[in-house]
C-alpha cells in the first residue's frame, strides 16, 4: 500500500504554540489513520531542539540545509526578527522547491512564514497539493490582501482555527468560500496530559499566568491587577510561565511595586499542566489570541478561567461567560471585579465553569483535529 505523504512547513525562531500545533497535527494523522506519512520540514535547523519529541512520535523530518544557522539569527525584536524571516525566505527558496519536485508530497500544510510556499506554488507547477493553515488571527490591510488574492489562487484549502477567524476571512473575500473551512488546532493529547499533570511542583496557593513575555500577553497590566489583589488575598501568590523579551522590565515592574516575594516569573515550561492543575485560577490578559493554547490546555486541566475579551476568540472560548470569567481587556476596575466575583464563588458554582470549560475543550483534541483534517485532506467536509 502507497501511503499518502504530509508535509509540514513551519519555521520557527522562538518557541510559540503553533510549533506543538504542527508536531501534534503530523503525529495524530500517522497514529489515527494508517493511511499517511507524515514529515516535517526542518529549514535552518529549528526543529533540532525537537529532535527527541519529533523521534518518540515517529514522524519524519527533513532537513533542508546542512548548516543548522538557525542559532546565527536574531530572535527578539520587530525589525531582527523580520532580518531573520527574509534570512530563511531567500535561503529556502531553492531547496523547498526542489524538495517539492523531487518528493512530490501529496499535501504540503503551511503554518509559518507561509510567503515562501505561496509564492513557489504561484510561479510553479507542483502534484503537491497546498494547505494554508492560519495560525492565529492574521492583520490584514490593502496590500496584504491584494497579495493574498493572487497567491492563494492555487492553493487547495485555507484552514481557519476559529469560527471567528473563518467568518473573518470570508467578508475580505480573497479565495473562493468552498476553500474556506474551520479546522481547530490539536492541542490536547488526552493521555499524555492526564499522566504529566499528575507531577509534583514545590509552588502552593497560587494563581497563574503563562505565555511568551511579550506585549501581546499583558503581563504588566496583570501586574497591576495583582497588586489589588495582594491587599485582599496577602498569602496568595502569581506565578507567570514564559520567556520573552520582556522579562526585565517585568521583573522591575515587580520590584518597583514591592511584589518580588509575591509575584515569580518561572522560565517556559515543558510540563506546564501540574501547575494548571494546582493553580486556584487561570488569568488569561492577552490583548489578542486565536485561540490561545494555554486557555485550552487550563480548561482541559480542569482550572477555573478569567480572561480578556480580547479580540476575536475569547468570548468563541469561554462562550460569554460560561465556561469562565470574561473581563473588559484594559479594564483594571472590571478585572477586580471578576476576580472578587470568583473568590466568592463555592466550590459547586466554580465546578460548574470548569466542567463546561473542560466540554468546550474537547473540541481540540489530537483525535477530533485528525478526524477533521482527513475530511479536508479527501475534499469530504
Amino acid at each position: 500500500m502507497n501511503k499518502k505523504k504530509i508535509y509540514y512547513w513551519s519555521p520557527f525562531l522562538t518557541e510559540v504554540a503553533t510549533i506543538k500545533a504542527v508536531i501534534n497535527s503530523a503525529y495524530s494523522m500517522k497514529r489515527y489513520f494508517k493511511e499517511y506519512d507524515t514529515t516535517i520540514i526542518d529549514a535552518a535547523g529549528e526543529f533540532e531542539k525537537k529532535k527527541d519529541e519529533i523521534d518518540n512520535k515517529k514522524i519524519g523530518l527533513k532537513n533542508l540545509s546542512k548548516i543548522k544557522y538557525i542559532s546565527y539569527l536574531p530572535t527578539y525584536g520587530k525589525l531582527k526578527s523580520r532580518f531573520s524571516y527574509i534570512v530563511i525566505f531567500l535561503l529556502s527558496f531553492f531547496s523547498l522547491k526542489n524538495i517539492l519536485k523531487k518528493d512530490k508530497p501529496d499535501f504540503l500544510i503551511i503554518h509559518l512564514i507561509t510567503s515562501l510556499p505561496l509564492l513557489l506554488f504561484s510561479l510553479f507547477n507542483f502534484e503537491t497539493k497546498c494547505i494554508l493553515r492560519i495560525s492565529g488571527y492574521p492583520q490584514m490591510n490593502k496590500i496584504r490582501i491584494f497579495f493574498w488574492k493572487i497567491l492563494l489562487k492555487k492553493v487547495f484549502i485555507v484552514t481557519c482555527p476559529t469560527k471567528t477567524t473563518y467568518e473573518y476571512i470570508k467578508k475580505l473575500k480573497i479565495c473562493d468560500d468552498n476553500k474556506l473551512k474551520v479546522l481547530f488546532d490539536p492541542i490536547l493529547i488526552v493521555n499524555e496530559i492526564n499522566k504529566k499533570k499528575k507531577n509534583k511542583i514545590e509552588y502552593e496557593n497560587f494563581i497563574l499566568s503563562a505565555g511568551r513575555l511579550t506585549k501581546q500577553k499583558n503581563f504588566s497590566f496583570l501586574i497591576d491587577c495583582f497588586q489589588d489583589i495582594n491587599l485582599k488575598f496577602p498569602d496568595l501568590k502569581l506565578l507567570i510561565l514564559g520567556n520573552g523579551e520582556q522579562k526585565n522590565f517585568l521583573e522591575k515592574k515587580i520590584k518597583s511595586l514591592n511584589l518580588n516575594g509575591k509575584i515569580k516569573i518561572l522560565p517556559f515550561q515543558h510540563n506546564i499542566f501540574p501547575y494548571f492543575h494546582k493553580s486556584k485560577c487561570f488569568l488569561m490578559t492577552s490583548l489578542w489570541e486565536d485561540p490561545g493554547f494555554v486557555i485550552l490546555e487550563s480548561a482541559f486541566c480542569r482550572s477555573f478561567i478569567i480572561s480578556s475579551n480580547f479580540k476575536h476568540s475569547s468570548k468563541e472560548i469561554i462562550e460569554s461567560n460560561v465556561a469562565g470569567l470574561l473581563y473588559e481587556s484594559q479594564n483594571k476596575q472590571d478585572f477586580n471585579e471578576k476576580f472578587n466575583f470568583f473568590a466568592n464563588m463555592n466550590k459547586n458554582e466554580k465546578l460548574k465553569y470548569k466542567r463546561n470549560a473542560l466540554i468546550m475543550s474537547k473540541n481540540f483534541t489530537i483525535f477530533n483535529h485528525s478526524k477533521n483534517l482527513n475530511k479536508i485532506l479527501m475534499n469530504k467536509f
